[in-house]
């Protein structure tokens, strides 16, 4: 089992031989051996990228994908669903991490838009699965979710006030057009890179929504 404290995905395995009590061991990545927090992160991604593609993978495809042995992401996790579960821990501290270096309440709202797209879009691409998914089942994922996206609506809010975008925008569009457009630089576009897709992302909203 995993759990999501203080900004760490800490790992509980469980294992035992026969049907005594199986002696739990937690796991902080920041503790961990090098190579085994390379090794962890490898099949983070390949779980990303892999369930994206198929809900029904294996386990064993993901440790083949992520180039580990069976054993090791077995000791880990429990079953698909914890690792599907660490899979969206991972990619909402990367949205988080995206979300307090775009400084989207202090900087210029160009210039914090900028930022929030240039690191959104690769977070998108690395970590594919849809976190709407997770939020049914997993009430932590879900509450950390709305604050995410909270602080994302508090920044169109912020546009719009500070002149920016025009006083009659509604501001779920706005919201969802921005959404769209991350969504389609980051998926659509796939040679973009960052930058660039922030340019085309920040250009298009700004001119479509901005005033005049």
């Amino acid at each position: 089992m995993q759990q999501h404290r203080g900004g760490k995905i800490l790992f509980r395995d469980s294992h035992a031989e026969d049907c005594r009590a199986a002696e739990t061991v937690e796991y902080d990545r920041s503790a961990m051996r090098a190579d085994a927090a390379r090794n962890l992160d490898a099949v983070l991604r390949a779980g990303a990228r892999l369930l994206a593609e198929d809900p029904g993978t294996s386990m064993s495809a993901v440790a083949a994908a992520a180039g580990v042995d069976r054993t090791t992401v077995h000791r880990r996790f429990a079953n698909r669903e914890a690792l599907l579960s660490a899979v969206f821990q991972a990619k909402l501290d990367s949205a988080e991490n995206v979300l307090d270096e775009a400084r989207l309440t202090e900087a210029p709202v160009p210039v914090a838009l900028h930022r929030y797209v240039e690191g959104i879009v690769p977070v998108s691409r690395e970590w594919p699965l849809d976190t709407r998914r997770m939020m049914q089942n997993d009430p932590a994922a879900s509450i950390r979710r709305q604050e995410q996206s909270a602080r994302v609506d508090a920044f169109i809010r912020r546009s719009r006030d500070e002149g920016y975008l025009r006083g009659d925008v509604d501001m779920t569009w706005a919201r969802t057009v921005l959404d769209q457009l991350v969504d389609a630089a980051a998926h659509q576009f796939p040679t973009l890179t960052p930058p660039q897709a922030a340019d085309l992302v920040v250009a298009t909203f700004m001119n479509g929504l901005g005033a005049a």
